[in-house]
């Protein structure tokens, strides 16, 4: 696969693909033009003397002194070498391999003023696979994410450190490895290259594309345990949700319904019971206002992959050279921070379904614990606990970051986004909601055992026999931890849907 960036029409799966799968990037005839346009005006106002923000001045607080030409080369390589300022662990390869190509899209807009060389620089090392190490702490999420960002291009400079083909080097060495030249920055170039948002938008972007698969899982997982609880369809009925309107939950329900459509659990009335618990009668309400969220963080996440967020930016048509602050990254914190409530409620709304089916009060038959033999044994009785504890967590995560700023740059910068933490606690949030997830998956294949896998739905009874080939239904006490992290796995690769939906169809 070949992703062509051009700065305008670059999705969020093509990023995964580049991200995740390897596909190569190139950029188009229509970029490089553009880059080639840019750079000639600034080499004309740089030959002119004029007075430009980061091209003939210092950053910051430092703006109103004015760089010689002579200086320019140093200063560039100086703001790199003193921005690399980041700690604590390094961001994923993916996370990594997302940010580099985002600003590379950014970067072929023509509105930045780099030169090509240096754009094709980090073309480069991307197709080769060389990973700089970025940590994972230190941006404001107001100037972009500058200290992640320039230990990106500390690589291109051949300092720092970078993955190459498994191996930890330097960058010196990852780049000789790979036949890529380092570069010396021209003016202009080393805050084209750190000034903008992509660091948060890199771990926003895939937190939001796992989070939409997540939603598809949730609605599967929550119809099992809508079995093994004896459920009512009739709640799921889509004149109930025609009355409300939302998009997401009108789309839960006929999920639900398409999931669970031929089994001989769940019924449209059950005659020893009026309504369900709301965990299950209202799966298409909770589970839909969260779709519905991550809809909207989707939408934004679009518009941001393909913005243009460093500063100052160059109108070479307009000749003009302009000082904005699209490198605040508002719109991406609020955004985030609405990601992490969303995607928190799968695992608050799973966890107490966790609990119907293992508290015997509560469970429509079910043994306690959903063992034959309590006392001795004490079955799922600590996977509850387990998901109580991420579920608690998760509420500390969730406290938005973006209600935080602290001024920056002797107040030069006086308010900040906290963008690039919304984004990792997001993250954070979403691991804990696909293995609280998990565990109720586990949860419902024990309940569903003692139910009847044959009286399953031909859907559900798909997920049930996929999960028997690795997991056996749990008769005495085991160590779970390891059944638990098998889970986790197939929640995070998407398996459960790809299995249900060889049965039921394409879900929303």
């Amino acid at each position: 696969m070949e992703v062509v960036l051009n700065g305008r029409d670059l999705t969020i799966e093509q990023v995964v693909a580049v991200a995740r799968e390897g596909a190569k990037v190139v950029l188009s005839e229509q970029a490089k033009a553009a880059v080639i346009k840019a750079r000639a005006y600034v080499d004309k106002k740089l030959s002119e003397k004029a007075v430009i923000y980061g091209l003939t001045t210092g950053f910051g607080k430092f703006s109103d002194i004015f760089i010689s030409e002579e200086e320019t080369k140093p200063l560039q390589r100086n703001l790199i070498i003193s921005h690399s300022c980041g700690m604590g662990d390094p961001l994923p390869t993916d996370v990594v391999r997302a940010a580099m190509l985002l600003r590379c899209n950014a970067l072929s807009r023509g509105n930045s003023g780099i030169r090509l060389e240096a754009l094709n620089t980090l073309v480069n090392m991307i197709n080769a696979g060389v990973h700089p190490r970025i940590p994972e702490k230190g941006s404001l999420g107001a100037s972009g994410d500058l200290a992640p960002l320039s230990h990106m291009v500390l690589v291109m400079l051949g300092e720092g450190h970078a993955e190459y083909k498994g191996e930890m080097l330097t960058g010196k060495e990852a780049m000789k490895k790979a036949g890529i030249p380092t570069i010396e920055l021209a003016a202009k170039e080393g805050l084209a290259l750190i000034n903008g948002t992509q660091i948060m938008t890199a771990i926003g972007c895939l937190a939001v594309y796992d989070a939409r698969n997540l939603a598809k899982t949730a609605d599967i997982v929550g119809a099992m345990t809508c079995e093994a609880q004896l459920g009512i369809l009739k709640a799921f009925d889509h004149k109930v949700h025609d009355l409300r309107g939302h998009k997401g939950q009108k789309d839960v329900a006929k999920n639900l319904l398409n999931i669970l459509k031929d089994s001989n659990l769940a019924h449209e009335i059950n005659p020893d019971k009026v309504q369900d618990a709301y965990t299950i009668r209202c799966m298409p309400q909770i589970h839909g206002a969260s779709r519905d969220a991550i809809d909207y963080v989707w939408d934004a996440v679009t518009r941001e992959i393909n913005a243009v967020t460093d500063n100052p930016l160059i109108f070479a048509d307009e000749d003009e050279v302009i000082s904005g602050g699209n490198f605040h990254g508002q719109p991406m914190a609020l955004a985030f921070d609405f990601l992490k409530i969303a995607v928190s409620e799968y695992a608050n709304v799973s966890e107490r379904r966790i609990e119907r089916m293992v508290n015997s009060q509560l469970s429509n038959g079910l043994p306690a614990f959903l063992t034959e033999h309590g006392g001795v044994n004490s079955g799922f009785m600590i996977a509850q606990y387990s998901a109580a504890s991420m579920v608690s967590e998760n509420k500390i995560y969730a406290h938005p970051a973006s209600v935080d700023s602290i001024p920056s740059s002797a107040n030069q910068e006086d308010h900040v986004s906290m963008g690039t933490t919304a984004a990792r606690t997001a993250r954070m949030i979403l691991d804990n909601s696909q293995k609280v997830l998990a565990i109720e998956l586990f949860t419902a294949y024990q309940a569903l055992t003692f139910r009847g896998k044959e009286k399953l739905s031909s859907a559900t009874r798909a997920v049930y026999d996929y999960i028997a080939k690795s997991v056996a239904p749990v008769d005495h006490d085991i160590v779970m931890h390891y059944e638990m992290v098998k889970f986790d796995k197939m929640i995070k690769n998407n398996e459960i849907v790809k299995v249900a939906e060889t049965k039921c169809g394409k879900l929303l």
